[in-house]
């Protein structure tokens, strides 16, 4: 049975599996941010989404200060419990709600495998923006476009079935133009296919914007 509920409900049933199913995307788009933010330098970042934290570890080491935002309290427990280091903080927050959480400037701003559930990509960008200093960054790490043309969206299985998530498909100029109208550059982009597929179509669409 196909089953659909709220975006927070679905996560927070999906975190106690989340970091053990078999996961092409999740582990694809790890590989998409560390390739395209190996050779940025930050010291404040804000990664909105952090979910479990599977790509918080990797840039808590390039950090001195990490906030990891996410909606969902299930998965930032389980955040929580494989990461405890003094320069890492985790908050509940609704990102479509004012930013209160952000009390600084950020270096780096991050979204991985999140915009997929916002609808209206420019607003989110500019509160982007706004929590970042001139000349930062921002990270977009997405199911690639194409997958989504072909039906692909979040989803998990459990005791009580299919669980499909609520998804918004996004079209690549949609995020190259709503970072511009945001007041970004576009810096790199990377398209992730998988390995060993013989396939014209990407599996994740990552893209580095800078503050202008």
């Amino acid at each position: 049975m196909i089953q659909h509920m709220s975006i927070q409900q679905a996560y927070n049933q999906w975190a106690a599996q989340y970091d053990t199913n078999e996961n092409k995307t999740r582990d694809a788009e790890a590989i998409v941010l560390q390739t395209l933010l190996n050779d940025v330098a930050f010291e404040r970042c804000l990664e909105v989404g952090c979910g479990t934290g599977k790509n918080t570890i990797w840039l808590q080491h390039k950090a001195k200060l990490l906030l990891g935002v996410d909606f969902s309290e299930a998965m930032l427990q389980a955040a929580k419990r494989k990461i405890n280091h003094p320069n890492v903080q985790f908050l509940q927050a609704n990102i479509l709600e004012p930013w209160h959480f952000v009390q600084q400037s950020f270096d780096l701003v991050v979204f991985s495998l999140v915009l997929e559930h916002i609808e209206d990509l420019e607003t989110i960008f500019k509160k982007a923006a706004n929590a970042l200093v001139p000349g930062g960054y921002m990270y977009v790490g997405e199911l690639h476009p194409f997958k989504q043309y072909n039906g692909s969206k979040a989803r998990f299985e459990d005791a009580a079935g299919l669980q499909v998530l609520t998804c918004y498909v996004h079209h690549f100029a949609e995020f190259i133009n709503s970072g511009l109208n945001a007041g970004f550059s576009v810096k790199k982009v990377h398209e992730y296919f998988d390995e060993g597929v013989d396939t014209y179509q990407p599996r994740i669409l990552g893209v580095l914007f800078q503050k202008l």
